[in-house]
């Protein structure tokens, strides 16, 4: 499973905010790494330089073998947070897209 993380010019891309969001990434989606083919992480910082509510995004888009990739995208005060909420809505949505495509009936 291969992970991109980019980040917009409003976010500070620093190599230790990189690899804790690699190292971050790897651990949640561990049990998906056979079905992943690569997962891409987009960070921006929505409102810039002014200071809001949850103007912090982070987006995921998975590829999975031989399917149609999944993103979910999810928005917070932190990047950190932000990354962590889309981790959760990403595992959720793998784990009903794999449920549905092996747990059929008589299949």
């Amino acid at each position: 499973m291969d992970i991109q993380i980019n980040t917009s010019n409003a976010v500070e891309g620093a190599s230790g905010f990189v690899d804790n969001m690699e190292e971050l990434t790897r651990s949640r989606l561990s049990r998906f790494q056979e079905r992943l083919t690569r997962v891409e992480m987009h960070f921006s910082d929505e409102t810039g330089a002014r200071e809001t509510v949850n103007d912090k995004r982070c987006a995921i888009e998975a590829r999975l073998a031989g399917g149609d990739p999944i993103t979910v995208t999810n928005e917070a005060a932190t990047l950190d947070l932000a990354a962590t909420g889309a981790l959760t809505k990403l595992t959720t949505a793998l784990d009903r897209h794999i449920g549905k495509s092996t747990n059929r009936k008589g299949h």
